[in-house]
């Protein structure tokens, strides 16, 4: 069941595919299945065999536990018996060998067979719950000597260990807080730690360890002298090629760090979605996407997937979680990939305890689009004040969107850059932009489509128009004929285009008479209806020509008018 049909079957208790980006005929499908968890401890993908494996991390009673092993379809294939409660994991170099933690040691089971083999033990037997990876063909896990429920207070005591044999060999790494450890086959000797729960100290920092000995990288602390900007770590992913390492920052929201320095990369992600929290992230290891995951209440956005690369525009394809059959949010580290990006798998919560693994599948293809045509503009002339529809064509290849996809635009004229509103795109491709431009001049329209997660952005398209004044008009009522004694009385209205005239407007009024004699009258003001009334006593008989005219101003042309009277008596 794809996103869409998904949210219609469940109301507002289900999966709402929130935007315009997801609603199409290549909406990515996702199935949901309910997790036996109260808690959640770590999951990976084993794309060899196509298996997810997932953990409960339970922190409180001891006995024999499992890692639940579901297939990429969501059903659940087998379970992997474990003495006592497990909590991380981590997979091989070679995908052979899964790395399971449980209270008291680091267990061994074959991939392919299912078989266990041999325990690690390590220093301390406890229920915290451990952060497993495997870097430079070892197997490394972090340790949390505490025993309590406050398993995450900034004050805890926390060690860096590698596996040796059966026992477990120290780093000589110290620190307060829950350490995070992260690694993977982009860079197969880079082991990556963050710091979690430690306040305004927390720190991240990068390991190579190709060698005997762990050589500590670059390393940064993300507060301020003032203690202000501190990382709120919840996870952490290395980009496809390496060379990028991502931050899920519940205070921040998704750091995009260069590798080999951890200095902000010059181009990021846009921001979460207003009151969403960072909770995960991942990139797909064909280097196609990243997955974003957040804590967000109500029908904002938990999970955002999009191109990894953050110089493409493509519009995030958004997910909001929200329901008693899906979860709430998305659980720190609870994103992980298959291989070649064709899955995702998303772990989810609800307020209550419960748990969902979720399998989501986006469009494994992306097609071109562009503008075809050339642009034109209705009204031909633009004025000030007044509506412009830009017209053009947009051409998608592939499946056609299931719903109008839109073609944003960005007015620049003298006053700047402003952002027009977004136009739907008909199923002929057919669109109008429509504008008010605020200013006379020439003025500029950048015409944008970002694509989606099923088609790639078009090539930007310019048209520039020269926005005119506004018009105005002048109509007048005046007798055919009048007298000298009782003088004449005209009527007029004074209307125009655009914005609003301005009040208090003085119109120019002369008369001339049947010699050719031009004289001016005292100028009438407009009010605020734009009517006016002109009265006058002529001097001479005759074919009497009075004459009406307005100025005009920074954003309305002038405009005048004419009535003949012939004056009699």
């Amino acid at each position: 069941m794809t996103g869409i049909a998904l949210a219609a079957a469940l109301g507002s208790a289900g999966l709402v595919a929130a935007g315009t980006p997801a609603a199409y005929a290549a909406t990515p499908s996702d199935e949901a299945v309910k997790l036996p968890f109260s808690s959640f401890g770590a999951m990976v993908v084993d794309s060899a065999h196509e298996r997810v494996y997932v953990t409960d991390g339970r922190k409180s009673g001891s006995g024999p536990s499992a890692v639940l092993i579901y297939d990429f379809q969501g059903h659940k294939v087998g379970s992997l018996a474990t003495d006592q409660p497990a909590s991380g994991m981590a997979l091989s170099a070679d995908g052979a060998t899964l790395h399971v933690s449980q209270a008291d040691g680091i267990l061994k089971f074959d991939t392919s067979t299912q078989a266990r083999g041999g325990i690690s033990y390590t220093p301390y037997n406890v229920m915290c719950g451990r952060d497993v990876a495997v870097a430079g063909g070892r197997t490394w896990f972090t340790e949390t000597p505490y025993n309590d429920p406050s398993c995450d207070r900034p004050d805890n005591w926390a060690l860096l260990y590698g596996v040796d044999g059966t026992t477990a060999a120290p780093t000589g790494w110290e620190s307060r807080g829950r350490l995070k450890l992260e690694a993977g086959p982009e860079a197969p000797d880079r082991l990556v730690m963050g710091q979690a729960g430690a306040e305004a100290d927390a720190f991240l920092t990068t390991f190579d360890a190709s060698g005997e000995n762990l050589v500590r990288g670059p390393s940064r602390r993300f507060a301020d002298a003032e203690g202000k900007g501190a990382l709120d770590l919840k996870d952490i992913a290395q980009s496809a090629d390496g060379k990028r390492i991502a931050v899920a920052d519940a205070a921040y929201g998704t750091r995009l760090l260069a590798a080999d320095d951890l200095t902000d990369a010059p181009a990021g992600y846009q921001p979460l979605p207003e009151g969403a929290k960072a909770s995960a992230v991942a990139f797909s290891g064909d280097g196609t996407y990243v997955a974003r995951g957040a804590a967000a209440a109500g029908s904002t956005p938990d999970l955002l997937i999009q191109p990894a690369d953050p110089a493409n525009g493509t519009t995030a394809m958004e997910f909001a979680f929200e329901g008693e059959l899906d979860g709430a949010r998305v659980v720190p580290q609870g994103l992980a990939w298959a291989k070649d990006g064709s899955r995702l798998f998303a772990v989810t919560a609800d307020s209550r305890g419960g748990h969902w693994l979720h399998v989501i599948q986006p469009p494994a293809k992306q097609y071109d689009s562009r503008f075809t045509g050339g642009l034109t503009t209705t009204p031909t002339k633009a004025v000030v004040g007044e509506p412009l529809g830009i017209r053009g064509r947009l051409e998608l290849d592939g499946p056609a969107p299931a719903e109008p996809v839109k073609v944003t635009a960005v007015r620049k004229d003298a006053d700047g850059t402003q952002e027009t509103a977004a136009a739907k795109v008909a199923a002929d491709g057919s669109f109008t932009v429509l504008d008010v431009p605020d200013r006379t001049g020439e003025a500029t329209y950048t015409l944008r489509f970002l694509g989606d997660v099923t088609h790639r952005p078009a090539e930007d398209v310019t048209v520039t128009v020269d926005v005119a004044k506004a018009p105005t008009s002048i109509a007048l009522t005046a007798p055919a004929e009048a007298t000298r004694a009782g003088g004449v009385e005209i009527t007029g209205k004074l209307t125009g285009q655009g914005r609003a005239l301005p009040s208090g407007i003085s119109l120019k009024v002369t008369r001339t008479d049947r010699f050719g004699t031009t004289g001016e009258l005292t100028s009438v003001t407009v009010a605020a209806d734009g009517t006016f009334r002109i009265k006058d006593l002529p001097s001479k008989r005759g074919r009497t020509l009075y004459a009406v005219s307005y100025e005009g101003d920074a954003l309305h042309e002038g405009s005048s008018a004419q009535a003949t009277v012939r004056i009699t008596g």
